[in-house]
């Protein structure tokens, strides 16, 4: 579909985060090694986080409506989703380290998502709402790192 609302886009990445939650969950119940399963339940718990900031954005009484109820035009669809979409299926569950890189890429394409969104945006709240999003993304791709290495140097 070419047309979509901005809430269209909200609503997917929530659901999104929902589905990295419960892979990142079955990984962890799958007889991983203990740290890999500790990092696979960090980041579930991370997920679901996501997921209900962005839900939040969705329920009636938010400060964004008018901003969730814009249009736009996007003739590919939404520029990223197909990347993001195999994601999930590539985790590879050796090390911390491989944990993290598919989590922190999984993060930084969602910010170049809103990034791009927002470099589209046809108003000032709109640009706003997106550029929020996409430094809430860098500040995740900070903060996931860093306990990943606290994990990691355990």
């Amino acid at each position: 579909m070419r047309f979509h609302q901005v809430k269209d886009l909200v609503d997917w990445a929530a659901d999104y985060h929902a589905r990295l939650a419960g892979q990142y969950t079955q990984l962890a119940a799958s007889g991983v090694d203990e740290r890999v399963g500790m990092a696979l339940t960090y980041l579930a718990e991370r997920e679901r986080k996501l997921q209900s900031d962005l839900v939040g954005y969705l329920e009636d009484g938010s400060d964004h409506r008018s901003v969730l109820n814009v249009w736009f035009d996007d003739p590919n669809d939404f520029p990223h989703p197909p990347v993001l979409e195999r994601l999930p299926e590539e985790v590879d569950c050796e090390s911390v380290r491989n944990v993290l890189a598919t989590a922190l890429t999984a993060h930084r394409t969602l910010q170049d998502l809103y990034a791009h969104r927002g470099d589209l945006a046809s108003g000032r709240d709109e640009k706003q709402f997106f550029d929020a999003l996409s430094a809430g993304h860098e500040a995740e791709v900070r903060r996931i790192a860093r306990d990943m290495q606290r994990l990691e140097d355990y």
